[in-house]
């Protein structure tokens, strides 16, 4: 942990640090200071900064939330008997710390102008403990100087010799840093002739947890007002892979490796009543060049035009920065807006609460949604986001899928109805038609129709890819699953529902490395639990797939559970064990609620067909998410042949 820096004047910067503070690395914001070093690091990527304004932070976080004199600054910076420009030159001197630090004089975060007196540091300043200073780097060991008790008048002195030292040094290694940092670093190019950019998840600098849902929003609005600004030049990076960086001090060059882009957009969030500030910055990862950086104070119901705001001038920072050749134009394809400020809160809190994807949280999204609704019956958004939780609230939650296909065929229809070109809103409704309908075509223009109005929406293009691998189309499946990748390149549930489009196409050696890749990521991540124990079921390995799942199962009685052992247990020929197990599993279903795609391949591994049918005539009736794989599902094999079996992929729509 890191301990606060308290400001008390003459001391550096507390009594309570290491006597030698020259090999201290302090910390605030996103930022840190290597004193030996003297590096500035942002996210642990250099920050370029020049030796005077280097010299001038160091003389702020010297005395944190105290003034320094103008005065004070020319004594400690420049000789009396030198000629130099004073004014000019510490103007000049504080633009390039404000620029490296991303701060303004109107709205200053870090660094305060008081009018002909000097400047004082404002942000809190922290001290980074030994064992943590990997991250930053360590200062070198030739350069350790022991230091007597520090006291007011020792330290002052000290400092004014230790910066005056500094400042020689710098001047002398200056050209070597103008060299070395002036040099192109490689970095990913562009994809099918389109740049990618990542937007970091905002800071919340409010101070209050309970606001992380507005600075996550904030970050998943630029992401879709990006999204669709010129996606022919354009790809942004999705939500989901996005928020793995939250609350990360990885590097710039870390992150446009790992995500394959090109630009990073960050910033940071405050919020008080009814003013919102957000700050921004767009930076090219293969030289840290900072292309663009903007404050914004605004009146919180002017967000959403301040969102389309930011998309456009980013847009113009990039199309500078990649050549007429390659123009970014245009303005962001806008829904229609919430019709009160508090509508929009309410569906930022929808939106966190959605994207935890527990039962839990799908029950509160759902009251925020219907709450938005409720306050603007005109937001479109918020009728998708209603939509697209009933639409999965039932995988997650164990209840009847039947309890919620009207609630969300209504939503779906809403959204629609208000917002044509709400990408959103096509998407919910052809989840909807697909899953509670079984409307394949319907489903599939709207999926189309949401690509078409935005290509960077991975969650069109994921969803899609499955609505493909129902009907056995699996080549452009997969094609439709490595373009949600490309855009959600860490989402672990793309990554295991490709894995189960490969097992559904029989490709089960390429499934079970995929699937294998997820759970290195994430052992316990239960979609890919779940597909690998069935990948080896199809293949005959019975003792893997058992044990992947007894791996992660806690509740030996859970019916899922025992439906799967009796599945395994009967398919491995083991008819005792299986009729066994299958007892318990019958009184159990008594009293507590199977999902009948369970119950199907329990009685298929005993081969009990009439059984089999009978729970899949219920899951139809039920609208179970199994009758979707009925085409495709391996374990299904053996009822190919069969009238009944036929009859019901005709029902569904499914029939070759």
């Amino acid at each position: 942990m890191t301990r606060l820096l308290r400001a008390r004047p003459g001391l550096w910067p507390s009594e309570h640090m290491a006597q030698d503070h020259s090999s201290s690395i302090l910390k605030f914001g996103v930022f840190e200071v290597n004193l030996s070093a003297r590096e500035l690091r942002k996210h642990g990527t250099r920050v370029r900064l020049p030796p005077q304004p280097f010299t001038i932070l160091v003389l702020l976080l010297e005395t944190p939330g105290e003034v320094v004199s103008r005065e004070e600054m020319r004594q400690r910076l420049w000789a009396t008997d030198t000629f130099v420009d004073f004014e000019h030159s510490l103007n000049s001197a504080i633009k390039k710390l404000r620029f490296a630090l991303g701060d303004t004089p109107e709205n200053s975060r870090y660094v305060e102008t008081l009018p002909r007196v000097g400047y004082r540091f404002i942000a809190p300043v922290e001290e980074v403990p030994a064992k943590e200073r990997s991250l930053v780097g360590a200062p070198p060991s030739t350069s350790h100087i022991e230091a007597p008790a520090i006291t007011q008048e020792s330290s002052r002195r000290r400092w004014s010799i230790i910066l005056g030292i500094v400042i020689v040094l710098s001047a002398a290694l200056g050209g070597y840093y103008l060299v070395h940092w002036s040099r192109k670093r490689p970095g990913p190019e562009p994809v099918n002739g389109r740049s990618m950019l990542a937007v970091l998840p905002f800071e919340n600098l409010t101070g209050d947890a309970g606001q992380e849902y507005f600075s996550d929003g904030m970050t998943e609005e630029m992401i879709a007002q990006l999204g669709r600004l010129d996606p022919e030049h354009l790809g942004v990076i999705a939500r989901t892979s996005m928020m793995n960086y939250k609350h990360s001090h990885e590097q710039l060059e870390k992150i446009g490796s790992e995500l394959g882009v090109q630009y990073v957009l960050e910033g940071t969030v405050r919020r008080d009543a009814d003013k919102v500030r957000i700050s921004a910055q767009l930076i090219q990862i293969k030289d840290q060049t900072h292309i663009w950086a903007r404050q914004y104070d605004r009146e919180l119901s002017d967000l959403l035009a301040l969102q389309g705001e930011i998309a456009q001038e980013i847009a113009s920072g990039i199309q500078l920065t990649l050549g007429e050749h390659k123009p970014i134009a245009g303005s962001p394809r806008r829904s229609v807006s919430p019709s009160s400020n508090e509508a929009y809160d309410l569906y930022l809190k929808g939106e966190y609460f959605w994207n935890k994807r527990t039962a839990e949280g799908f029950q509160q999204a759902i009251r925020y949604f219907q709450q938005a609704v409720d306050k603007d019956p005109g937001y479109a958004r918020a009728y998708a986001g209603l939509a697209d939780s009933y639409a999965l609230i039932s995988g997650y939650s164990g209840t009847p899928q039947a309890a919620f296909p009207e609630k969300a065929r209504a939503a779906a229809q809403r959204a629609v109805e208000i917002d044509e070109s709400l990408p959103e809103a096509h998407t919910a409704l052809a989840l909807v038609v697909q899953n509670f309908d079984w409307d394949w075509p319907k489903a599939e223009r709207e999926f189309r129709r949401a690509i078409e109005l935005d290509p960077n929406y991975a969650t069109a293009h994921h969803w899609y890819g499955e609505h493909l691998t129902w009907r056995g189309h699996f080549d452009e499946a997969l094609q439709e699953s490595e373009r949600a990748r490309q855009l959600d390149p860490l989402s672990l549930i793309i990554a295991a529902d490709n894995g189960a489009i490969l097992y559904y196409s029989r490709h089960y050696d390429r499934a079970e490395r995929k699937l294998r890749s997820v759970l290195e990521m994430d052992p316990k991540f239960p979609r890919a639990r779940g597909m690998l124990g069935a990948t080896y079921l199809a293949q005959g390995k019975f003792a893997e797939a058992l044990a992947v799942i007894v791996g992660e199962q806690q509740d030996y009685e859970a019916p899922w559970y025992l439906a799967f052992h009796v599945a395994v247990s009967g398919r491995a020929g083991q008819r005792a064990e299986a009729q066994r197990t299958l007892k318990i599993l019958e009184q159990l279903i008594r009293h507590r609620r199977v999902d009948a795609g369970a119950m199907v391949n329990a009685y298929l591994g005993v081969n009990d067909k009439e059984q089999v049918f009978a729970w899949l005539e219920k899951a139809y009736a039920e609208h179970s998410g199994v009758i979707t794989t009925l085409k495709v599902e391996p374990l299904y094999d053996p009822l190919a042949s069969d009238p009944r079996f036929r009859e019901l992929l005709h029902r569904v729509g499914l029939a070759p």
